[in-house]
């Protein structure tokens, strides 16, 4: 049977049921036929409009809140790229034919993001079922119908409160979980006389902060330094509290451990006994000075980057195991080293700097890669500053990010 090319826009107009496409701000792009007709508006009165404007709360009625509780939806969508089914709302739309009345209307509105090439929410699918007739239907024609009505209503707007304390009482969490993150993690100041920056960049919303962490520390003997980034699994306060748990652990590890390795097998020892520990990866480093070398030991984590001062890029990729929890017995884990020259410089971070969202992780790789690459003249301090430019999306991630960049 031959190709037959489908014209998506006769099909998004003869979609069943009211769906219109809104950008991240809420203006509508397109609204299909249904959509229009059960709404009572034309084509002029809705496309190009931002959502709001074309559809308010009843201004008479303090206690409207439909449409509130749509951009809430909205924003939600906008934030963690995710879809977002809407309870059973009473709108009062305003009467395209008698402008100043108001009728009511009972909608289910789903918003589902389509996201960009580079992971963000590039367009909003509004879909909404109208069900007001349904209702009016079903009801017996007597003061039951006042009664139904109003027990929907209510349920309605108790569900609404409900959802809102979750979100202020998340808010919350999170403001705590930031606040004992940002106590727990080393201040960003140069080990010994090495130029040394870090940063910490906590993911968008009030449901994502994570566990990651970052630690420097100056090892016994020669002109040594222990370099580490992990990043515990889940998210809120729990993660926070797990961070800090195993952030110290190994920081005092690897003081006494006889390399990188050493220090992940006694931190995996000790994280059996942290709740919300599983599956925590962590990569450890020794880097020494006088023999011009990086130790290194990976447990799951992405790899650490050594850039040359010619701008070619080396990952450190050769001793990799699996996260923290996985296995049910204890392994000795790998452990690999490679030569550094002076001027050369160490980056190690978590996987908030190159992750997105249905993107294979080389290709975030490639573009940390690229970046470093460019910037490779760059002190530390500026560098990282690129780095989080260049990687991070313009709004936000939705997963934290620690980086550390040690020149060399």
């Amino acid at each position: 049977m031959a190709d037959t090319a489908i014209d998506y826009s006769a099909v998004f107009q003869a979609l069943p049921g009211m769906v219109a496409l809104l950008t991240p701000e809420f203006v509508y792009l397109d609204a299909n036929e249904e959509f229009l007709r059960l709404s009572g508006r034309s084509r002029e009165q809705v496309v190009g409009r931002y959502l709001f404007d074309v559809f308010p709360d009843n201004p008479t009625d303090p206690a409207a809140s439909g449409m509130r509780n749509l951009a809430a939806s909205l924003v939600r969508v906008v934030d963690s790229g995710e879809r977002d089914a809407m309870a059973l709302q009473r709108y009062d739309v305003e009467s395209a034919q008698r402008p100043g009345e108001w009728e009511v209307r009972y909608w289910s509105p789903v918003n589902a993001p389509v996201l960009g090439p580079d992971g963000s929410v590039a367009l909003i699918i509004h879909k909404v079922e109208e069900v007001t007739e349904l209702i009016r239907a079903r009801r017996p024609q007597d003061d039951r119908a006042r009664v139904l009505e109003a027990d929907l209503y209510t349920r309605a707007r108790e569900l609404q409160d409900i959802n809102e304390g979750l979100r202020k009482a998340h808010a919350r969490e999170r403001e705590v979980a930031l606040a004992l993150q940002k106590a727990m993690l080393p201040a960003p100041s140069p080990v010994l006389h090495h130029r040394a920056a870090v940063r910490y960049r906590p993911a968008v919303g009030a449901l994502n902060v994570c566990g990651d962490w970052y630690d420097l520390v100056d090892l016994p003997g020669a002109d040594r330094m222990g370099v580490a980034v992990g990043d515990v699994v889940g998210h809120g306060l729990a993660a926070a509290c797990a961070m800090g748990q195993l952030r110290s652990a190994l920081s005092a590890a690897s003081l006494v451990a006889d390399g990188p390795a050493q220090a992940l097998d006694a931190l995996g020892l000790y994280a059996d006994s942290v709740d919300g520990a599983e599956n925590t990866t962590v990569v450890q480093t020794r880097i020494d000075w006088e023999a011009r070398t990086v130790a290194y030991s990976s447990a799951g984590h992405p790899p650490p980057v050594l850039l040359r001062r010619d701008g070619t890029v080396v990952f450190l990729d050769k001793a990799t195991d699996p996260p923290l929890g996985a296995r049910p017995e204890p392994v000795a884990r790998p452990e690999a080293a490679v030569g550094f020259s002076e001027g050369d410089t160490l980056v190690l971070y978590t996987d908030g700097l190159i992750e997105r969202r249905r993107e294979d992780i080389d290709t975030g790789l490639t573009r940390l890669a690229d970046a470093l690459t460019r910037h490779r003249r760059a002190i530390p301090e500026t560098l990282a500053d690129a780095l989080l430019h260049a990687l991070l999306p313009a709004d936000g991630a939705t997963d934290d990010t620690a980086l550390v960049i040690i020149r060399l």
